[in-house]
């Protein structure tokens, strides 16, 4: 799994990892997982474990699901509150905020 800035190669910030991944081991949702940050800053995971909730560090909103999986945004930390459920290539509207991640999820 990697984050990436969409823009230049600044701040990881935006996506607080809560969890270990083990290479080999764990699965990925092939793909990516986009989203919006402070500034309108792009950010983006590349293939993000599955089952796996993370926490976002910053504003999020805007999220595109391009991973092969569904994957469920919650209005707050810890996949807790509101649920949006995103299927593969589906977007949330921008006024959409989240404040965690859930990949492989329905």
């Amino acid at each position: 799994m990697r984050l990436r800035h969409h823009a230049a190669a600044a701040a990881i910030g935006g996506l607080v990892l809560a969890v270990t991944v083990s290479a080999g081991t764990a699965s990925a949702a092939n793909g990516r997982f986009y989203w919006e940050g402070p500034k309108g800053a792009i950010y983006y995971v590349q293939n993000p474990p599955d089952s796996k909730c993370l926490s976002m560090g910053q504003e999020a909103r805007a999220a595109r699901n391009d991973t092969k999986q569904p994957l469920s945004i919650y209005s707050e930390k810890n996949c807790k509150g509101t649920k949006v459920v995103l299927t593969p290539g589906q977007r949330a509207d921008h006024k959409v905020s989240f404040a965690s991640v859930k990949f492989n999820s329905r």
